[in-house]
Formats: C-alpha cells, sequence, structure tokens
C-alpha cells in the first residue's frame, strides 16, 4: 500500500542521511518503525535474531572474563566461605 505523509523538511533530511550511512532506504525505515511501534518496542531498537542476541551476551562474558582481576573467582570466595562455616 502507498501512503503520503507530510513530514518536516529537516526531520526528513536528517532521516535520508542516516538511513543512507546505514544502507537502508527510507521505506525500510518506516516499515521497521512502525513494526517496532506495533509490537511495542522502542523507536530504533536494533530487531536482533536470539542467536544473535546471545551471541552478544557470550561475547561480553568472555571479554568479563578475560578482563577480570587476578586472584580467586567470586565462587571460589564463596565456597571457601561456605566450607569455613560448616566445619564450625
Amino acid at each position: 500500500m502507498k501512503a503520503t505523509i507530510d513530514i518536516p523538511d529537516g526531520l526528513y533530511r536528517r532521516v535520508k542521511a542516516k538511513s543512507a550511512m546505514q544502507g537502508l532506504s527510507i521505506r525500510e525505515v518506516t516499515t521497521e518503525l512502525y513494526e517496532a511501534w506495533l509490537s511495542e518496542k522502542p523507536a530504533g531498537a536494533p530487531t536482533l535474531s536470539a542467536e544473535k542476541w546471545l551471541e552478544g551476551w557470550i561475547r561480553l562474558g568472555e571479554d568479563a572474563i578475560r578482563d577480570a582481576p587476578e586472584g580467586p573467582s567470586a565462587r571460589e570466595i564463596l565456597e571457601n566461605d561456605r566450607n569455613r562455616l560448616e566445619r564450625s
């Protein structure tokens, strides 16, 4: 379906520039915004597949492990503390 809407010139120029930088057409941007609005997602929120979302979280976890300070892990500290309490 085709629809005609009036958009302020300045807003349209900004949308057109950003969509071009992202390799998207105005139609794709508009359709994505309508779909996000209908599904009550925040406007502009990226739509990721479950697989991509999980990959992102795994990558964050790997980064956190790599950047963790030297010494015992939180799990090791808790296990040692639990063992100390059970011996009493």
